[in-house]
């Protein structure tokens, strides 16, 4: 996995082309999808960190996700920090 951001035009453009295509995903579950197919983040508190955004909100849409797709499957939750590890399937 990689450790610094992703080049942000590429990012953006592959996150916009996704929600395009599947117009019910939200920009930010868009987004941890295509970090993980990427290799650029497969866990809740890295994605979040390098996109600068509140764990919490990548939770709840990570968690909405998961429930209704079938693009990523959960490996494992931290109990205590909620920290979750997700790969694509």
């Amino acid at each position: 996995m990689t450790e610094t951001p992703p080049d942000s035009d590429q990012f953006m453009d592959l996150v916009a082309r996704l929600c395009t295509a599947q117009p019910d995903l939200t920009p930010i579950q868009a987004g941890i999808i295509i970090a993980a197919q990427q290799n650029i983040a497969r866990d809740s508190r890295t994605f979040a960190r390098l996109l600068g955004l509140a764990h919490a909100l990548v939770l709840r849409e990570l968690n909405a996700l998961l429930q209704s797709c079938t693009v990523l499957k959960l490996v494992k939750r931290d109990e205590r920090t909620l920290r979750t590890f997700y790969q694509p399937v």
